[in-house]
């Protein structure tokens, strides 16, 4: 699996980068058998207009089986921001899968 992670008005470090590509490893065995997977993970904070804190936001872009499987959050925490796409990916994947199973026990109508 290919991951580009992208940060928008932020700082991408190397800890940072470590955690998202550890996150994103996660879904990579689910992806295994549809053939070759691009996941597009940017992070970032949307503006800097709020006045109460940081929110964080994380989005991901999984091109699967010809696919896009998408996957966005926020959150006051960027680790729990990530966690949530990633969590969010994997029921995708698993209604994408599902979906390809169901069309395959389809009989053709010819």
């Amino acid at each position: 699996m290919n991951i580009n992670i992208h940060a928008k008005n932020l700082e991408l470090n190397v800890p940072l980068r470590a955690f998202i590509e550890e996150k994103m490893a996660d879904i990579e065995h689910l992806c295994g058998e549809t053939g070759s997977a691009q996941v597009h993970v940017e992070v970032g904070i949307p503006s800097h207009h709020h006045n109460s804190g940081s929110i964080y936001y994380a989005e991901a872009n999984l091109t699967i089986g010809g696919q896009l499987l998408r996957a966005e959050a926020t959150n006051y925490d960027l680790h729990s921001a990530v966690v949530d796409v990633k969590d969010e990916l994997k029921v995708l994947i698993k209604k994408f899968k599902d979906k390809l199973t169901e069309a395959q026990r389809q009989p053709s109508s010819e």
